[in-house]
């Protein structure tokens, strides 16, 4: 069944209950920021506010959006690409395109305008709807995409080439469109983080979407009470998937455009809020905050707070430890997944296995897993080798582009270029990217080891472990550290630290930097081997 019907059974059940409430909590001190610098969460500069959705709404607004597409000769299949920052009419907007029979095409809000290019050209997409914080990137490229017939603008300020979708939408029935959508029509096109190049296109089908909503309520048992509080990107299916929990229990979400400690705490006590999703660096930034005294526990209500859940990178156990300290009551799952298998879900930990921290769990509702050699043949259990997922949200391909489907796709497994292993009880524990394995005097380490290590001192608020160059070696373990404010600390001090790991695990170099994340939390490598030189080594060592 298309999560279509779903929206439409919400909204015939519980139409006059509020399903969707933006947040955005202060006044941002520099409204000048320019897109390049932007965080993950940008506050409105508008200032502070609180808007809300009713289910009916909701639909009438997807209603309106799917009419005016079919106005305007979208057709079952054709690709629309939305453009907009966290705000009340993202899901109206999605859905609208689902309604149409179209194919949702979301783009990452910190693209360059070569980048918007790339995925509206790769996408085949021939409609966009964007926001006024694209206008400069669009018009950079707007005779660069001769296939987008339709674009529309959501705000104020609207630029001559486009749209007004607020007005078109006004003019058009709240009724549903009648289009007939099946399990396995094309329904969304999503993005590879870009962190290696130039982003590749995800095609996922309703199916895909589907499944994402039972796995969702199934591991965390969303009910008509819990209140979902979502504060990364709804254009990346973390935040998207873990929301259609919320979906399909029929209960309410708090959209926050903000990732301030005090904000988020803030809202869980207001909005009554159950149901918290954190990347690792917003999880260590309230607990930082509590340590230092700037925010209290005593000043907020936080008894509605059930669970707390990280996904997108590995979890320190050192900071589930801090967290349960101060939130000793808490229950907490981590989730593992990419856009590939429709975002967090395909591995989980399970709220009944908090002795299993460090883990990223075992297989999802409806998955299956294992782990392989090179010649992608189970290896024996405790080894480390490339983990392997099937199930029913698998994409259907890298869309246009058989070469990359098939090497990551071979009967219905999908190979996710992540190492891991399982241990004893059947746990899997993420090693590392299978790319980011550091090759040292013919040793193979896995940065992830001593980031996890290393994120234990006081000190430091992040770090990532990269390859140098070395005539000798090959490699060597350079780690790239970020401090904490207020913090100073030596490469002396950080080298006795790590005195406890095995001596061909420790870092040979120490870096005090930025540690550079991309929407999803995940540290961006490429952009530091770049930055220190060791953007080709492989290549370097070949030739010399």
């Amino acid at each position: 069944m298309p999560i279509t019907e779903i929206l439409s059974r919400n909204a015939e059940l519980y139409g006059q209950e509020t399903c969707l409430t933006e947040i955005n909590l202060d006044l941002q001190e520099n409204h000048n920021v320019i897109w390049r610098e932007f965080e993950l969460i940008e506050n409105n500069p508008a200032g502070e506010y609180r808007r809300e959705m009713t289910w009916q709404v909701f639909d009438e607004k997807a209603n309106r959006m799917a009419n005016l597409l079919l106005k305007r000769g979208i057709k079952k299949g054709d690709k629309v690409a939305i453009l907009l920052m966290n705000c009340l009419e993202w899901l109206p907007i999605y859905f609208g395109i689902l309604k149409a029979g179209a194919v949702a095409v979301p783009l990452n809000f910190r693209y360059t305008a070569d980048e918007i290019k790339y995925c509206l050209n790769l996408s085949d997409t021939i409609a966009l709807i964007f926001g006024p914080e694209f206008i400069g990137r669009l018009e950079c490229i707007y005779d660069q995409i001769p296939n987008v017939k339709t674009l529309l603008f959501a705000g104020e300020g609207r630029p001559s080439f486009a749209e007004n979708y607020d007005r078109l939408t006004a003019n058009c029935s709240s009724v549903a469109p009648g289009i007939t959508l099946s399990d396995n029509d094309d329904a969304a096109i999503y993005f590879s983080s870009g962190t290696t190049g130039f982003p590749k296109a995800i095609l996922h089908n309703h199916t895909s979407l589907m499944s994402a909503c039972i796995t969702e309520q199934k591991h965390h048992g969303q009910t008509r009470d819990d209140n979902f509080l979502c504060i990364p990107p709804l254009y990346h299916t973390g935040a998207k998937m873990h929301w259609f929990g919320s979906l399909l229990s029929g209960s309410k979400a708090v959209l926050l455009r903000g990732i301030k400690p005090e904000w988020i705490l803030r809202t869980v006590s207001e909005e009554k809020i159950t149901i918290v999703w954190l990347l690792v660096p917003w999880a260590q930034d309230i607990l930082d905050a509590l340590d230092r005294g700037d925010v209290k526990l005593e000043d907020y209500d936080l008894s509605h707070w059930r669970l707390m859940h990280i996904g997108a990178q590995p979890v320190p156990p050192s900071l589930i430890r801090r967290w349960k300290k101060y939130f000793p009551h808490h229950l907490y799952d981590t989730n593992y997944g990419l856009s590939e298998s429709i975002g967090p879900g395909c591995v989980h930990l399970g709220t009944e296995n908090i002795h299993k921290v460090g883990a990223i769990g075992v297989p999802g509702y409806h998955w299956e897993v294992k782990i392989t050699d090179e010649n992608r043949r189970p290896v024996a259990q405790g080894q480390v080798g490339e983990l392997a997922v099937k199930g029913p949200g698998v994409m259907k391909c890298y869309y246009n582009d058989p070469e990359a489907t098939a090497a990551v796709l071979q009967d219905d497994w999908l190979f996710t270029g992540d190492m891991a292993r399982m241990d004893e009880d059947g746990f899997i524990y993420l090693v590392d990217r299978k790319k980011d394995v550091i090759i040292s005097g013919g040793e193979n380490i896995y940065p992830v080891q001593i980031e996890d290590f290393l994120r234990a001192h006081k000190a430091i608020k992040d770090v990532a472990v990269i390859g140098l160059a070395d005539k000798r070696l090959g490699e060597i373990t350079a780690a790239i550290i970020e401090l904490k404010p207020g913090y100073q600390c030596t490469e002396k001090e950080i080298m006795e630290f790590c005195a406890p790991l095995p001596r061909y695990k420790r870092p040979k170099k120490v870096i005090f930097d930025m540690v550079p994340r991309n929407p999803t939390g995940k540290i961006e490598k490429p952009r530091l081997r770049e930055k220190y030189g060791a953007a080709s080594l492989v290549a370097a060592q070949t030739q010399r």
